[in-house]
């Protein structure tokens, strides 16, 4: 079994999943955020695909801690989720992965235009790797 990441974004959402032995993330892709029906489509296929047993969602934090407007729309997006799905879901703090995956991907030398495609799925993936290492 193996845990899946997402990311939440308005326009995209992140996926990343564990191996089998929870130890290693990969950025698996994204998938649209819009429309919803379609995203969840997708996602369930992944769930059976990978056999996943935890969805983890990062909650965004402001750098003081507190919750902001973000946090607030993931929030309300796991409370839907929660509903069509069947897999436990556990919220982790994601503050800086989208900064981070940007850094990495700059360092990298992925181009704009890639980078676009590639950071959500990236933030994913060390959101994912953070709850790993600590647990």
């Amino acid at each position: 079994m193996r845990i899946l990441a997402l990311d939440h974004g308005t326009k995209r959402i992140g996926v990343a999943v564990s191996d089998e032995t929870k130890t290693i993330a990969q950025p698996l892709e994204y998938i649209p955020a819009g429309p919803f029906a379609g995203f969840l489509d997708r996602l369930k296929k992944l769930l059976v695909e990978k056999e996943i047993d935890l969805i983890l969602i990062g909650l965004p934090r402001n750098m003081d801690g507190t919750y902001g407007p973000a946090a607030q729309k993931v929030e309300a997006f796991v409370a839907v989720l929660r509903n069509a799905v069947t897999v436990p879901i556990k919220l982790w703090d994601e503050r800086l992965t989208s900064s981070q995956a940007n850094r990495i991907l700059i360092q990298g030398k992925v181009r704009r235009e890639k980078r676009r495609e590639k950071v959500d799925k990236m933030a994913a993936a060390i959101l994912l790797q953070s709850y790993l290492d600590g647990i």
